[in-house]
């Protein structure tokens, strides 16, 4: 494999640890915003990470559901820069965008493209909660609906909690028990986010760090999901971007036809096109330093199993923070030990292909074989431990090779290593048929076809030594051309929009050598610096 790294190099050269969003980012804006030239080494055989779209015997899978939606301006053009919006089946052929508190006209791909599979599709939000064998509205409404799920009674004790929690606010906020009742009061938290939140991560709320929560949900509480519902009715059933809509309540988001793995791969290409390189299947194995900079980099050639000394100007990287960290070598012992204690949530999908699924009273039945109409629906049954299930036909048609089957997601959080992440595929498959039957929403007899796909490190842990991650934080950004950015990189629950965020900030910071490095770590932290961000990119 040529890196055409020679040591008479005259261009400087970034190594780019990591091909998911974070890492294609930071090197296509730097192929685009510098005469860097950026090498990118990635473990896995495609690109994507977290965000890439698996492909088995011709239907598609999305690891974990990716709505493309951003608060950032800067971001929706990248986006949409790389994959059009497809042209809207009406004659207006326009789509209207609504977001920094701005409306605009935004004229889609044309009507014959050049590849009409290159597009990106207008969809529209729908998921439930499955709880008590019934399915409420998520975010919950105070409608028929959900009173009749819960009864009178019920939703009056709920309502009395949150007038309570109101009244009298937990201080201080630590926990993100304390997190959820504060906003939504103690009876709708134990009700609704407790079993499943605890299922996810595998500890108390009371374990988990209130930051969780401020990163994740914001500003979304009761008061806001009823103001939202208020407005529905006068929204433009085109506006796709809602700059003013809380994350968890957008109704409609841009999705690429074959699943977000076609953003990434599309990005891929246009790096190589630009004069950037892209080695799949390459590992870093060994970083040099010296006066708190780094030198140079070793990569592993996992197909040869060769190694390969890389000099390099620049050091981008959104590996797992505790593996960066291993690879420099701290001389301070607890920050290594610090590092490999940082916990992590693991994730297992099983795709389960069917031909039907059962009727429920409160699904239209348009479908006729059963189909609900979300995208996922969360799985709040205690009795089983399934957590999430998406419907990849909801998502895109494109995800599902034959239109008259369901291509399903059933989403299981666990620990790598434990009894979930090492139970034999087969035993898993029919473990996971088995759930989805006992709560009645399919029949195994179905069932045609399943594959299981584990990820590890999927969601970096707000509970443990993670209460000592500044120490990490200042270890890392002692190095002065280094950049930790990304999901796993900050150890943030990040979205894409905010590891791209982060990755562009890192391009900035190296443009002006250096100058700003300190802001990467304000992303996803306050809602209005995304707009400070598209403001300064422009």
């Amino acid at each position: 494999m040529n890196y055409h790294n020679s040591p008479n190099r005259t261009r400087e050269i970034a190594v780019v640890a990591g091909a998911g969003p974070a890492g294609l980012t930071a090197a296509l804006e730097l192929t685009r915003q510098t005469d860097i030239t950026p090498i990118v080494v990635e473990r896995d055989g495609q690109v994507g990470g977290i965000s890439k779209t698996i492909c088995y015997r011709g239907n598609r899978m999305d690891l974990g559901g990716h709505r493309f939606f951003s608060k950032s301006d800067w971001v929706m053009r990248w986006w949409q820069e790389i994959l059009p919006v497809e042209q809207p089946s009406d004659a207006a052929a326009t789509v209207q965008l609504t977001y920094q508190n701005q409306s605009r006209l935004f004229a889609p791909a044309p009507r014959v493209p050049a590849d009409p599979d290159k597009v990106m599709l207008v969809r529209q939000r729908i998921s439930r909660i499955f709880h008590r064998g019934s399915f409420f509205e998520y975010p919950l409404r105070l409608n028929a609906a959900t009173l009749k799920n819960l009864g009178l009674l019920e939703m009056s004790l709920i309502g009395a909690s949150y007038v309570r929690s109101k009244i009298a606010q937990r201080t201080p906020e630590d926990s993100l028990e304390d997190f959820f009742i504060n906003r939504f009061g103690e009876r709708l938290y134990r009700t609704f986010f407790r079993d499943y939140t605890e299922k996810v991560w595998g500890v108390s709320c009371r374990d988990i760090s209130a930051e969780w929560g401020a990163q994740r949900i914001k500003g979304l509480s009761v008061t806001s999901a009823v103001l939202h519902a208020l407005r529905a009715p006068f929204r433009s059933a085109t506006d796709t971007a809602q700059k003013g809509t809380e994350t968890s309540l957008i109704e409609r988001f841009l999705y690429p036809k074959f699943g977000p793995g076609q953003m990434w791969e599309e990005a891929g290409r246009r790096l190589t096109a630009g004069g950037g390189q892209l080695h799949l299947q390459h590992r870093l194995v060994g970083i040099e330093h010296h006066d708190r900079r780094i030198t140079a980099v070793t990569v592993l050639d996992k197909v040869s199993g060769t190694t390969r000394r890389l000099a390099c100007d620049y050091l981008i990287s959104t590996l797992a923070l505790k593996d960066l960290i291993n690879l420099l070598r701290p001389e301070s012992e607890r920050v290594l030990r610090i590092s490999q204690r940082l916990p992590y949530r693991d994730f297992v999908t099983v795709g389960l292909l069917v031909t039907r699924m059962k009727p429920h009273r409160q699904t239209s039945g348009e479908n006729g074989n059963g189909m609900p109409p979300d995208n996922w629906i969360y799985i709040q049954e205690p009795h089983v431990k399934i957590g999430r299930l998406q419907i990849f036909n909801n998502w895109s048609p494109a995800l599902v090779s034959n239109a008259d089957t369901i291509w399903l997601g059933l989403e299981y959080f666990c620990g790598e290593g434990d009894e979930i992440w090492s139970m034999a595929d087969g035993s898993f498959i029919d473990f996971a048929a088995r759930e989805l039957e006992q709560i009645g929403l399919i029949d195994r007899r179905d069932v045609l076809d399943a594959v299981v796909v584990r990820v590890p490190k999927a969601y970096p842990a707000y509970f443990g030594d993670y209460r000592y991650f500044d120490e990490l934080r200042d270890y890392v950004s002692e190095f002065t051309n280094l950049y930790s950015i990304g999901r796993n990189g900050m150890h943030r629950y990040n979205n894409q929009d905010h590891s791209m965020l982060s990755a562009n900030l890192a391009v900035e910071s190296i443009r002006s050598r250096g100058v700003g490095k300190s802001r990467i770590w304000d992303v996803n932290t306050e809602d209005e610096y995304h707009e400070e961000v598209a403001q300064r990119t422009e």
